[in-house]
């Protein structure tokens, strides 16, 4: 028998940062929570960040996991929002380090073609997977939904990342 192991996956955003908390033991996928952290968007960049992870520390704190794995970003077209989305994304790395967890990161393509079989598949098709997957989640939000999809994807490839890191 394995060792459940409860995963948080992180899906970072300035104004909405998505988690979501499983266990997995091989195969067997447990949904356990899922939530976002908000921060005001009228409010200086340096409160929005502390708010990040203020949030997320609360989360990690009840809910005490014992790996997370981050969403990479992808660049856009704005420059200024994507530097803001690369702050947050770097709070959603501190803040679980910080804790003691290993970090994994995952590009967004690979999260879809984890949990859908396509390295290019919709939000709604990510929704129909997690219900699929994790029967008890009812993500509110695409940003939750995202994150619960990281933290299965972590569950699959963790093996994997563990003897990158052995190497």
């Amino acid at each position: 028998m394995q060792h459940s192991v409860r995963i948080i996956g992180i899906d970072p955003g300035l104004r909405r940062t998505g988690w979501g908390v499983i266990e997995s033991d091989g195969h067997r996928l447990v949904y356990v929570a899922s939530g976002a952290v908000t921060s005001d968007a009228k409010g200086e960049l340096a409160h929005r960040l502390v708010a990040l992870f203020e949030g997320l520390s609360q989360v990690l704190g009840t809910w005490r996991p014992e790996e997370a794995a981050v969403e990479n970003t992808f660049v856009n077209q704005n420059a200024a929002a994507t530097l803001k989305l690369g702050q947050a994304r770097g709070i959603a790395l501190v803040t679980p380090a910080l804790a003691n967890l290993t970090v994994a990161e995952y590009a967004p393509n690979m999260v879809k073609k984890t949990v859908v079989g396509a390295g290019h598949a919709g939000k709604q098709q990510i929704r129909a997977m997690i219900g699929h997957l994790l029967p008890k989640a009812r993500p509110e939000s695409d940003d939750e939904a995202d994150a619960l999809a990281v933290a299965i994807t972590h569950a699959h490839h963790r093996k994997w990342k563990a003897l990158e890191a052995a190497q």
